[in-house]
């Protein structure tokens, strides 16, 4: 990208930066917090993210970070390890891999996830946003900000804290969050966009500010005052001294290397699909190079891990955040990880007066933006091939995780292939097949292993001391494993007085081999048949 080019749209991109700025904060420290890790750590991840990654990525909207879903992976492998420093060696070794599979072009990977399952995880994403972020809007900050997998850490789950909240609420934090939604909301009306001059300001911002007022207000205030561990917890750096630096020893550790190869799958996965879902919200419908995303992330890992940071990955929050924003380029990413860089050194105490019931009401919006209800009218009048696998994928990452809930989304959306394959051009009714007229059965294009299924279903069912006639004509590549049971077929023929005339198999036999076949002689012409494809 050329360098005026990448400033083109600083307009849109600055805004954008504060709005994704502020939403990394909170998820960067709570991610680090689940992680067992320092705090400081979630921070150099996030401006890894957004800087080194950023440069190096094609991704115009995508923005890195550390991410939800390695957080039971972090916290288990300082275990194994450990300690921390041990750790940032294997989140370096997956970097070294992460590039290696961006060379062998793994990343074409991403083109294999059906939308469906790409459109129901954000929609799971933004229902479990919703859900997690809740409990904050009102004062109840137990489960730290930014999970995203329901079951959590302290042996509860998303449903129980729903219900365990409805004990501890703070009317001061609900007053936060409602104002906070409120003004974002207006932000977002035609009136205010209108305005060259309001426009500039971003929502989220005016809510943080309004919140971090009415916390101001409400500290004298009996039954609005909001305790100290409701505040954002920001760590305090005296120096370079102050940071993890990464125990080289643990190099010769085989579990660093078993540890790395996890993190380059998980995280590589990841952010694979978040790519495709971030390039789905795209409004200008650009494309992310995969292969070079991979690389990126393998890049930023090496950096993180030597400067004290967690594993990261590209993350659909932040993303969405950012096109929500009206990012338009790469600067809004970049910025966004300067802003986290700055405002730690430079504006810590600001930091800590920002109450998480006001960061709440930023995830509550940006959640309830990604599961657009329509989508689910949209996908029942698609037909069940598209709605099945895209509601299990919705509630798959809602109640378990985002690789879990993916995974199920995929297992439908290959049954129901599988089922396809099966069912459809293959089914042979012998109540409407005419006496003397022979079955003629047409070959596809294409047959493989997935029509074994159907063929042997189909062949198994047409009645005895019938002519049929097997046509491969068109048939461009015959699985062996189909012709197989052709030739098992051939031979039960013969037992049931079946005459089977076979058209356009030469071609598909090993050289010097010939196919069996019954005495009836081999015909060459069309006859005039009942069809059935398969």
């Amino acid at each position: 990208m050329k360098m005026f080019a990448f400033f083109d749209h600083w307009k849109k991109d600055l805004p954008a930066s504060v709005v994704v700025f502020l939403v990394a904060l909170p998820l960067c420290l709570g991610i680090a917090l689940a992680s067992g890790a320092p705090l400081i750590s979630g921070i150099i991840a996030g401006v890894i993210g957004g800087v080194v990654i950023g440069f190096a990525s094609g991704s115009p909207l995508g923005v890195s970070g550390p991410a939800a879903g390695l957080t039971a992976v972090v916290l288990t492998a300082i275990a194994d390890l450990g300690s921390f420093e041990a750790l940032l060696v294997a989140v370096m070794l997956a970097g070294v891999l992460q590039v290696f599979m961006g060379i062998a072009k793994a990343g074409i990977i991403a083109y294999y996830f059906p939308n469906a399952v790409i459109k129901g995880m954000l929609t799971g994403i933004g229902v479990i946003i919703v859900l997690k972020q809740i409990p904050h809007g009102v004062g109840y900050d137990r489960d730290y900000l930014g999970d995203e997998s329901f079951f959590q850490r302290d042996q509860h789950n998303t449903l129980s804290e729903l219900l365990y909240m409805l004990d501890s609420i703070n009317y001061g934090a609900i007053i936060i969050t409602i104002i906070g939604i409120a003004l974002m909301v207006l932000w977002d009306s035609k009136w205010v966009k209108r305005s060259s001059m309001l426009s500039v300001l971003p929502g989220p911002l005016l809510a943080v500010a309004s919140g971090i007022l009415l916390a101001k207000i409400f500290h004298s205030t009996p039954g609005l005052m909001i305790s100290k561990e409701h505040f954002v917890t920001l760590p305090s750096i005296n120096g370079l001294g102050d940071l993890p630096h990464p125990d080289w020893s643990a190099i010769t550790n085989p579990k660093a290397w078993k540890v790395a190869l996890v993190i380059a799958v998980v995280a590589s996965l990841e952010t694979l699909l978040c790519t495709e879902a971030t390039d789905k919200l795209d409004p200008h419908k650009r494309i992310t190079p995969t292969n070079r995303e991979l690389i990126a992330q393998g890049v930023g890992n090496m950096a993180s891990g030597a400067l004290g940071g967690l594993p990261l990955t590209q993350v659909i929050v932040r993303s969405s955040a950012n096109i929500q924003a009206q990012g338009r380029t790469k600067l809004s990413a970049i910025t966004h990880g300067l802003l986290l860089l700055g405002s730690v050194l430079i504006l810590p105490g600001v930091l800590r007066m920002i109450p998480l019931a006001s960061l709440a009401a930023i995830l509550l919006l940006v959640g309830y933006k990604l599961i657009k209800p329509s989508q689910f009218r949209t996908y029942w009048y698609a037909g069940p091939m598209q709605f099945v696998p895209f509601v299990v994928t919705v509630v798959g990452v809602a109640f378990t995780d985002l690789l879990t809930g993916v995974g199920l989304g995929l297992a439908v959306a290959i049954v129901h292939i599988l089922w396809k394959n099966y069912k459809v051009a293959f089914h042979y009714d012998v109540k409407t097949h005419k006496p003397g007229t022979p079955i003629h059965i047409q070959l596809s294009e294409d047959v493989t292993f997935l029509n074994k299924a159907g063929i042997k279903r189909t062949l198994h069912e047409l009645p005895a001391n019938a002519h049929v006639i097997l046509d491969a004509t068109r048939t461009m590549d015959l699985d062996p494993d189909v012709m197989e049971i052709i030739e098992d077929y051939l031979f039960e023929a013969t037992r049931a007085n079946t005459q089977v005339d076979l058209l356009g198999f030469q071609c598909h036999l090993p050289r010097n081999e010939a196919m069996p076949r019954t005495s009836a002689k081999v015909k060459r012409e069309k006859t005039r048949a009942e069809r059935v494809s398969l």
